[in-house]
């Protein structure tokens, strides 16, 4: 039997789950450097984010301790632990394999990480000393994780209302970004009129260089222009329907933003196909029948476009467009306090450097 040439190889070990990968690197010198080529990592990321998964904190209100469950369309379901930041914390944002975390004893205290290398940085403490006088509870409405897959660096963003202590908000609006490169924060002020809720809050979009977040109106979408800072506003599709019993939600489909509306009978996707023109372009209308008890409680978290992953109160479940079926990847058999929507997250595995 002849050898495999190396491209092949490559290929091969580029779709290995992370800790596999790293317990090939046992076998020869070739394989122990990989984790480190730039051409090797470069080529597994890009081959990873083709490939989403979701995410879910899953908390047992008996032990009160929680577990990071990853749901896979390849290969099925795992489990993983955040106990190397030896710290309680809860997960704010994902972009591209890393997580953003904020420590619950500790307010203002970040960690990013990547869960399948272990590796983490502690940011920094910001200048902007009153973290605390974000509105309404002390921490940041809005919080993004920019990952930039081709540029090795990423990009933290805190943003929200600003109170001074005793006094109700004045409508400023203050963003904090952390840049890698620079291991610094960047503050900048602006005023906005738009609220966010609490559900689409942690449904933020990295694409083209910018992050996305859906206002809580639902009356368009704000994005950070991460290289000028500046906010731009984004108009949704004409055809969108408003009204009772309409659900909105903002995720990112193979590196363009996606909009899925949910209704009582409906589940229609649209695809920005003109990012600078504002276009959209409906993909898909799915009919719910066939899960109509599941309707009301149930909440798109990532899609390619072949699939998408959506969360129940404790069930994710997976729709395959192209054959039009449903599939329960995971349910929770403990006594989970919290809804699995609720700790969802979009989510990839990749060898992206953190420290």
């Amino acid at each position: 039997m002849g050898f495999f040439p190396d491209e092949v190889i490559l290929l091969i070990l580029a779709r290995l789950p992370v800790k596999s990968l790293f317990k090939t690197k046992t076998v020869c010198k070739l394989w122990y450097r990989l984790a480190s080529d730039k051409y090797f990592v470069r080529l597994y990321n890009e081959l990873s984010a083709k490939n989403p998964m979701v995410l879910v904190e899953i908390s047992d209100s008996i032990e009160s301790k929680s577990s990071l469950i990853c749901v896979d369309n390849l290969r099925g379901v795992s489990e993983f632990s955040l106990d190397f930041l030896k710290d309680r914390v809860k997960v704010r944002a994902s972009c591209n394999g890393l997580l953003c975390c904020s420590s619950i004893p500790d307010k203002g205290v970040y960690y990013v990480c990547n869960p399948m290398t272990r590796e983490f940085k502690l940011l920094p403490k910001s200048r902007e000393r009153p973290v605390t006088r974000f509105y309404p509870d002390g921490e940041a409405t809005l919080v993004g994780l920019a990952c930039d897959l081709s540029r090795n660096k990423f990009n933290v963003v805190l943003a929200g209302y600003h109170r001074t202590f005793g006094h109700r908000p004045d409508g400023t609006f203050i963003c904090l970004i952390f840049d890698s490169d620079s291991n610094k924060w960047r503050k900048f002020v602006s005023f906005r009129e738009d609220h966010f809720t609490h559900m689409n809050k942690n449904q933020v979009a990295f694409v083209n260089g910018a992050l996305h977040w859906l206002t809580g109106s639902c009356s368009y979408i704000l994005a950070l222009d991460l290289a000028y800072e500046v906010w731009r506003k984004i108009s949704l599709p004409d055809e969108l329907s408003y009204g009772t019993g309409n659900r909105v939600y903002l995720l990112e489909s193979n590196g363009r933003l996606s909009l899925i509306q949910i209704s009582d009978a409906w589940m229609k996707i649209w695809v920005m196909k003109d990012y600078e023109r504002e276009l959209w372009h409906m993909v898909d209308s799915v009919s719910l029948r066939c899960i109509r008890g599941l309707v009301p409680g149930i909440f798109p978290i990532t899609q390619t476009g072949e699939y998408v992953f959506l969360a129940t109160h404790k069930q994710v479940l997976v729709y395959h467009q192209r054959s039009k079926v449903w599939k329960e990847m995971y349910s929770v058999k403990n006594s989970a306090t919290l809804p699995l929507w609720f700790s969802a997250h979009a989510f990839c595995s990749t060898i992206f450097p953190c420290d």
